[in-house]
Formats: C-alpha cells, structure tokens, sequence
C-alpha cells in the first residue's frame, strides 16, 4: 500500500504550502499592482464581494456532488453509532472549540468568534479523503458526510447565533458575545452553502443520469474535486491581495489562534476513535467517525465569516487559519491512526 503522502493528488499533498504561496501572491498583487486592491473593492453587489463569493461557492459545490445521499438509511439503522457521531459532531465539537477560543481568546472577541465558526462547520469535504487515506470505512464516511451536510444547511444559523450571543452571555462572557441575529447568519448560509449544496446535488444527479455511475465516481469526481483546493487558493490569494499587509503584521496573533486549533483536532479525534471502539466498533468504521469529529468545513467558515463580519474582519483571518492548520494536523492523525489499526 502507498504511503498516505503519496496517494494524495499534488494539490492536497502540499496544501499547506499552496495556501503559503497563495498569501504570498495575494500580498505581491497587492503591493506591486496599487489599483488591483480598489478594482476588486469595487467588484461588488450590495455586501456581496463578488469575486470572492464565487470562489467561496466554487470551494463547496463539489464536496455535495461527492456525497452519496443514498447511502443515509444504512447509516440510520445503526443507531448507536449514529447518536455518537452527531454527538461528536454537534455537541462535543463546538463545546470543545468554544472553550478553546475562551482559555485562549477572550481578550480577542474577533477571533474567539472566528474560531467558533470554525468549531460550528463540521466537516463536509476533506474528511472524505483523510479517511480513505487512513483505509477508514469509505461508505460509512460518506454516509456520516452526507448526514452532516444535511444538518449543517438548517442548523449551521441557530448555531451559530447560541455560540456568539447566548452561550458567552449565560457565562459571563459579555466581552467575547457578538451582535448577531439567526438571519445574518442564514443570508450567507444560504448562499454560500445552500447554493453549492442544491448545485453539487443536481450536478451528482445528472452526471451519474448521463455517463453512469462507475464512470461518473472514476473519472468526472476526480476532475471536479481538483476544482475545491484550486478555488481555496483563488480566495485567499484575492483576501491577501485586499488585506495581506495588515494580516501580516499580526504573527503573535496566528500563533494564539494556531495553538486552540492544533489542540482541537488531537482532542476531537481521539475522543471520537475511542469512544468508537468502545463501543465494539471496527476499525474502519471507527476512522470514519473519528475523522468525520476532528476535520471541520473550513470553507463555510471562511465564507460566513466574510459574508456577516466581512473581509478585513478577525473572523475571516481565523477562517483562512483554519485550513493552514487543519491539513497537517490531520495528515499526521492519519499516520496515527494507520498505527492504531494494528
């Protein structure tokens, strides 16, 4: 079997560089082309950045066209489970980050708050791969994907109002407490994960309908997968090209919001691999839960991060944090888990 390194696609294999590379061109264009910064300020329609927001949507149509809606009624028969995963998912998850954000942000509302949009996406894209890599049941990941996608769409606002607004304020965390409404948050889910979410869904649909699905799962998901990591680095390259400089400048602050993130992922993974197993689970089968607790949707992070507090916001430089953390961090818990297996 080849190491998991070598069974990703260049693109994934060296993200973590890409998306250096990425601010590093961004924060070039920005510097050496003075009107780029305003000519892309001005490609706007109402709050909408425009440019932004179709590499935002581009990011998150093919993860719901890679997703296999059918197999959801297996999942559901196996109960236990099911219960564990969404109480990883939907319980332990945004717990853990927002206590994370609160032991080591709340002198910095922004980015506690980015952090916890962040701890809110549950992972709907990579996860599918860091599984695979680690041998991890395939269909039971997809299964667990598709469950949480369908669950982020209706839930992703009211989760994200309790955590910012009501959660802080019942524990004297008036500091770190946003105003936010359910509707702010909506207005960009909708678009930026309801959208990609009705066109992944119908691209899957015809795609399957048109070359069949042996062809559509060997040859066409590849080629539109190679469009997520690709539309990634656009948006960070056009966010660095409007906002590098000043990013730039706060390294102590990346480094505060690296180390929450890094704990995060350890901690998630473990408690979900474990508690799978304890359960009398398989291996694989416990992969697929651990995996699917510990990654998260940093691309919807990023894009509700932009749409409701905007690109120069704390909150969309902890969202752009996210994937720089996340892909070694979870390249390394695949290795531990492939060792875990024996």
């Amino acid at each position: 079997m080849k190491p998991a390194a070598k069974r990703l696609g260049t693109l994934d294999r060296y993200l973590t560089l890409w998306i250096f590379a990425a601010m590093a061109v961004g924060i070039a264009l920005g510097h050496f082309v003075p009107g780029l910064p305003a000519a892309l300020q001005r490609a706007s329609s109402g709050t909408t950045h425009v440019p932004l927001a179709v590499g935002l949507i581009a990011m998150l149509v093919p993860p719901f066209a890679k997703v296999e809606y059918a197999l959801l009624p297996g999942v559901l028969r196996n109960t236990r489970l099911l219960g564990l995963s969404l109480f990883l998912n939907w319980v332990v998850g945004p717990l853990l980050m927002f206590g994370l954000a609160a032991l080591f942000l709340s002198d910095q509302p922004e980015y506690f708050s980015g952090l916890v949009l962040i701890g809110l996406a549950r992972c709907i894209a990579m996860v599918l791969v860091w599984n695979d890599l680690a041998d991890g049941n395939r269909e039971y990941g997809a299964a667990l994907v598709a469950l949480n996608s369908l669950f982020q769409v209706f839930a992703y606002p009211f989760y994200a109002w309790f955590f910012m607004t009501q959660l802080p304020a019942w524990l004297g965390l008036e500091s770190v407490a946003m105003d936010l409404s359910v509707a702010m948050v909506a207005e960009s889910v909708l678009l930026y994960l309801g959208l990609p979410f009705v066109l992944g869904a119908a691209i899957r649909w015809w795609g399957r309908r048109t070359w069949g699905a042996e062809a559509y799962e060997r040859r066409i998901l590849p080629r539109l997968g190679r469009v997520t990591p690709v539309a990634l680095l656009f948006t960070i390259g056009v966010m660095f090209s409007l906002k590098g400089e000043a990013l730039l400048a706060l390294p102590g602050d990346v480094l505060r919001m690296a180390v929450p993130l890094v704990i995060y992922f350890a901690t998630m993974f473990a408690i979900g691999f474990f508690l799978a197993k304890s359960l009398g689970t398989s291996y694989d089968r416990s992969a697929a839960v651990a995996f699917t607790a510990a990654g998260n949707n940093f691309e919807l992070a990023i894009a509700v991060a932009v749409g409701v507090f905007g690109l120069g916001s704390g909150q969309a430089l902890a969202g752009v944090i996210g994937p720089l953390i996340e892909v070694p961090a979870l390249l390394l818990l695949v290795q531990v888990a492939r060792r875990w297996a024996w």
